[in-house]
């Protein structure tokens, strides 16, 4: 849907978490993700999530909280710390109005990134399709 800047990116992390402190550690690993795959961290947001949203993940209040963070930080790229639904996936993308990738994408990209044997390389983008198909689906409706 966006396409992937030649530069790197600048990244707004959300980490999402079911209640509690949100430990250092895990924001600081998710950051050493997103620089692992050559994006600059403009800021970190953390959502509380009582009861997952099916259509964003988070609620509305904290979407427009993440929308203005990411466009005041100038960040290109929204990198959630969690699992998203394709359903999930595009319509953040559609409210943010940027790129937005999962834990599991930013993983994805990074072995892409790394892989350098011609059978790694074809691994990595076996599993990159696989991850992308579900989001695919009714991608294209708009041309029929």
């Amino acid at each position: 849907m966006f396409e992937r800047s030649r530069k790197g990116e600048h990244a707004l992390l959300i980490q999402p978490h079911a209640g509690g402190a949100v430990a250092e550690d895990v924001l600081e690993e998710f950051a050493d993700l997103a620089r692992s795959a050559g994006a600059s961290v403009a800021a970190t947001l953390t959502a509380r999530i009582d009861k997952p949203s099916p259509a964003t993940l988070i609620g509305s209040g904290k979407l427009e909280e993440v929308k203005a963070a990411a466009d005041a930080t100038g960040a290109d790229l929204v990198l959630v710390n969690n699992p998203l639904s394709p359903v999930q996936e595009r319509n953040l993308e559609r409210a943010l109005e940027r790129r937005v990738v999962d834990r599991t994408g930013l993983i994805l990209d990074i072995f892409a990134q790394r892989a350098r044997s011609h059978e790694g390389k074809l691994q990595v983008e076996l599993a990159q399709l696989k991850h992308m198909a579900t989001r695919l689906v009714r991608g294209w409706t708009h041309l029929e």
